[in-house]
């Protein structure tokens, strides 16, 4: 079946490689490498993956992301976020799920969407 020309392809992955410098926000429908340094936002309906020397500076939004270089801001993150054990995150986030490996540095604050929704029912 042939596409059309509104479909937007979801299994593209966009890299951002080692070596490259961004200023600005990016945005996208797939999924997300960063290997190089991202000084704005990120925000993607799929995956974002931080690689060892990635750096971002900003806000990262997606539905999953890994995390095993250096970010520094808020992440909202739908379903699950993993900090690798080279990771460094400062800052907050929001999630379903968080899986931290030993040796991973985070320093901030993290909201889990299932804390969330059992303290509403709660309170209710």
């Amino acid at each position: 079946m042939a596409k059309t020309y509104n479909e937007v392809n979801t299994q593209v992955i966009n890299l951002i490689g080692k070596g490259t410098i961004i200023t600005g926000d990016v945005k996208s429908e797939g999924d997300i490498r960063v290997d190089g340094e991202l000084n704005g936002n990120i925000s993607s309906n799929g995956r974002v993956v931080i690689g060892d020397t990635g750096k971002v500076t900003g806000e990262v939004t997606c539905k999953n992301c890994e995390v095993a270089g250096y970010v520094k801001g808020k992440m909202k993150i739908e379903q699950l976020i993993t900090l690798k054990s080279t990771s460094t995150v400062l800052g907050e986030i929001t999630t379903d799920k968080l899986s931290i490996e030993p040796g991973s540095v985070f320093s901030g604050t993290c909201t889990m969407g299932g804390q969330l929704n059992h303290e509403k029912t709660k309170n209710a």
